[in-house]
């Protein structure tokens, strides 16, 4: 029988820990910005620089790496879940 900390178990990842973040869409002056407000939501303490930042050979398609420290499984869900739900997002990993 489950009990309210198993969702904390159903993990490899030991919490807290620095958790990189892939997020990938198309080349936009606002990306950055527009993905670093959506992780604040739920890490208010994350800063751009800890982003690293690649564009596709032809320029369309930007990724970020964001290393975002979070300290449960729910927050990380709840960072995936907005970040998939964005709509300049094409791809989070």
């Amino acid at each position: 029988m489950a009990d309210a900390s198993t969702p904390e178990h159903e993990t490899l990842i030991e919490f807290p820990c620095n958790f990189p973040i892939k997020v990938m869409g198309e080349t936009h002056i606002d990306f950055t910005l527009e993905i670093t407000k959506a992780i604040q939501q739920h890490a208010p303490e994350f800063d751009t620089h800890l982003i690293e930042m690649r564009g596709s050979a032809g320029g369309k398609y930007i990724s970020l790496t964001c290393m975002v420290y979070v300290v449960s499984k729910l927050q990380l869900d709840n960072i995936y879940r907005t970040l998939t739900a964005h709509p300049m997002v094409r791809v989070v990993l």
